[in-house]
């Protein structure tokens, strides 16, 4: 198929897109829209002409069956836990996500949450705007501080090497714990998050959701981690035991915890908002402008080398094996 001949493809975009995403597709392709991905909203005209879905949303098994002439479903995000990926490469279905163009921003993000969380400098602007420090005198002293500290990174992948480059220019030693080590990468291996957890006092999450990593940060963990220790999570919000991380929080358990993903986002529990020892944002490891539409357009970029050379550009583990 010529690049010319695209704009006779339908492609589902199923709730919300981001913008320039969605312009990309418009200008290439024929974009239809579905309030969700719910398999009753499927019309026979949809059923019959839609070779590719669009998606920031979750898209089960069941959607994927509603449309027989399904070819290929383009997740924006590096994670794609909320594609059923495995049961797309079972019906031959390509699934792709937009990697490496976020990589920078969201390693960015952990670190600056990291010195937040450890300095309290949220806390202390926030002094200063109230007008306290001219009233009652400086913002207290921070009680962490990144002198001294030792780093474990849960994930060793594109964004853990990129935080872990960032931190050993911080003179922090680096140790990380994976499923395997990962070749070429210097840092101290750890064959469990257990052994990781007691050899550093800084745990940062960037594992992604998977049966294997739900809760794998728990009540054991964070009693290694220590009193000093500090846990960062910019990587899935279900990899942490909210309950035990609130309940080691409150009773310093662990000095304090920096959060940009929660078990049931967007909700985050009363409990968590209102400990003072937390430094909290609403997911915004890549919200950037910038990274934002460079990642609308590699999701764009893939449909089109799928449809065009039956080859996407970042395909998913689990559909590495669809051909085009």
């Amino acid at each position: 198929m010529t690049l010319a001949e695209t704009n006779g493809i339908t492609i589902l975009v199923p709730g919300k897109l981001h913008p320039h995403a969605a312009r990309r597709i418009d200008e290439r392709f024929r974009l239809v829209m579905l309030d969700k991905a719910d398999p009753s909203l499927v019309s026979p005209d949809m059923a019959r002409d839609v070779k590719g879905i669009a998606g920031m949303t979750r898209i089960d098994a069941a959607f994927i069956d509603a449309l027989p002439n399904l070819e290929i479903i383009a997740n924006f995000g590096v994670g794609y836990d909320a594609v059923d990926a495995a049961h797309a490469g079972r019906k031959g279905v390509m699934v792709t996500n937009t990697p490496d163009v976020l990589t920078d921003e969201v390693a960015d993000t952990a670190v600056g949450l990291l010195i937040n969380t450890l300095r309290e400098l949220p806390r202390a602007e926030r002094w200063l705007r109230e007008g306290r420090w001219e009233r009652e005198g400086g913002y207290r002293f921070s009680r962490g501080s990144l002198r001294g500290r030792s780093a474990g990174i849960f994930g060793m992948g594109r964004i853990g090497q990129a935080i872990a480059t960032r931190l050993a220019a911080f003179g922090l030693p680096i140790a990380y714990h994976n499923r395997r080590p990962v070749a070429g990468v210097p840092y101290a291996y750890h064959d469990s998050l257990l052994g990781l957890a007691g050899a550093v006092d800084t745990l940062i999450c960037v594992a992604p959701s998977s049966p294997s990593t739900d809760k794998a940060i728990n009540a054991e963990v964070l009693r290694a981690l220590g009193a000093d220790g500090v846990l960062i999570n910019i990587g899935r919000g279900s990899t942490v035991d909210e309950e035990a991380l609130i309940a080691a929080l409150a009773d310093e358990t662990i000095l304090a915890a920096g959060l940009d993903v929660f078990a049931h986002e967007p909700h985050v529990p009363e409990a968590l908002l209102a400990l003072e020892n937390t430094s909290l944002l609403p997911h915004v490891g890549s919200a950037s402008v910038i990274t934002r539409e460079a990642m609308a357009d590699l999701l764009a970029d893939n449909l089109v080398a799928w449809f065009v050379d039956g080859k996407p550009l970042t395909p998913v583990p689990e559909t590495a094996h669809v051909g085009g």
